[in-house]
């Protein structure tokens, strides 16, 4: 199937929205990611942000050194060309508890889905998510693919206060809450790392591309983690890898 064709959205006078396709597919992210890397490289003039989503880029220039017309003739000219790009990614291990008291809603889930609760943990934390975009509240990445058997809906109730380092699933995703805040996802697990440092640079720990796996640990290895986490001797384990 071939792709979709690639649309050009005026957003105000200061962006240009570049919209790959109408769903949340891996390989759009990748079109998205990788002419995201192709811009970076190439540096036009005037532009000075770029804004990955699930199936768009965003591109916010300055209009006095440049306009959406010549935008719009760099990026044809990008996409046009069929040499590789080199993108850097990470695949992040962040250790996970889904033990009773950090997991409010995995009972829930199980019964809902039909699993068993070990199996619900077994296949969250069995998965690699790749991290589509960041949003909502700064440093929260919506994350997929969630397998098909967790899909769930969002929670009808939604919670006025979710704890940072929740972890949660709804329909096809997973994420983490960086910091608390009202939340309508299903919580199945906590983790100890931070995802957003407003005085690191870059603020937020994942970017889109990014990769995440969960790995298990119990209620006394979460504490441990916890503390080392708050003392700045412990960080999160990551190893590059080609995207």
């Amino acid at each position: 199937m071939p792709a979709p064709k690639v649309r050009f959205l005026p957003a105000g006078d200061t962006a240009l929205v570049i919209e790959f396709g109408s769903s949340i597919d891996h390989a759009i992210s990748d079109r998205v990611l990788g002419l995201k890397a192709r811009l970076e490289a190439s540096k036009p003039a005037g532009v000075i942000e770029l804004v990955a989503t699930f199936r768009s880029l965003m591109v916010h220039y300055d209009p006095l050194r440049t306009s959406n017309v010549q935008l719009i003739g760099a990026v044809e000219n990008l996409l046009q060309d069929s040499r590789s790009v080199r993108r850097e990614a990470r695949l992040w291990r962040i250790p996970a508890c889904y033990d009773s008291g950090h997991s409010p809603d995995l009972p829930e889930v199980a019964r809902r889905t039909g699993l068993s609760e070990d199996e619900v943990i077994e296949l969250h934390s069995g998965t690699r998510y790749h991290v589509y975009m960041i949003g909502f509240v700064p440093g929260y990445p919506y994350m997929g693919d969630l397998p098909p058997p967790l899909h769930l809906p969002r929670r009808s109730d939604p919670r006025v206060r979710v704890p940072a380092g929740s972890v949660a699933i709804a329909a096809g995703m997973t994420a983490i809450y960086p910091v608390e805040s009202p939340g309508g996802w299903h919580l199945i697990a906590s983790t100890p790392v931070r995802l957003f440092h407003p005085s690191a640079e870059p603020p937020a720990l994942l970017r889109p591309g990014d990769a995440v796996r969960f790995e298990r640990v119990s209620s006394i290895e979460l504490d441990k983690l916890r503390r080392r986490v708050n003392a700045g001797d412990w960080q999160v384990p990551c190893e590059a890898m080609q995207a």
